[in-house]
């Protein structure tokens, strides 16, 4: 994590790492990594082995849960937030 992406948007990365840890059995395992492209920033969310399972969730809504309360969050920070899982 760089200086200017944590800056970027401080509250939906705090929100994302907050329940992405809270769903997964292992929650150091997790990682979160920024890209920022203007106003717009983009997330990605490592989990350890077998946790992708529980944050994707079935037919993708609880991904799609943690994406629309991220992208709630991200509006304090006033940019617009994408939200990848990586395998």
């Amino acid at each position: 994590m760089t200086d200017a992406a944590v800056e970027a948007a401080p509250h939906a990365v705090a929100v994302l790492e907050h329940v992405v840890k809270s769903v997964v059995e292992h929650p150091d395992a997790v990682k979160v990594n920024q890209a920022v492209n203007g106003d717009n920033v983009s997330l990605t969310v490592e989990v350890g082995p077998g946790d992708m399972g529980r944050v994707i969730g079935r037919r993708g809504r609880i991904a799609n849960a943690i994406r629309t309360v991220v992208q709630a969050a991200a509006v304090r920070d006033g940019v617009t937030i994408d939200v990848e899982f990586l395998d």
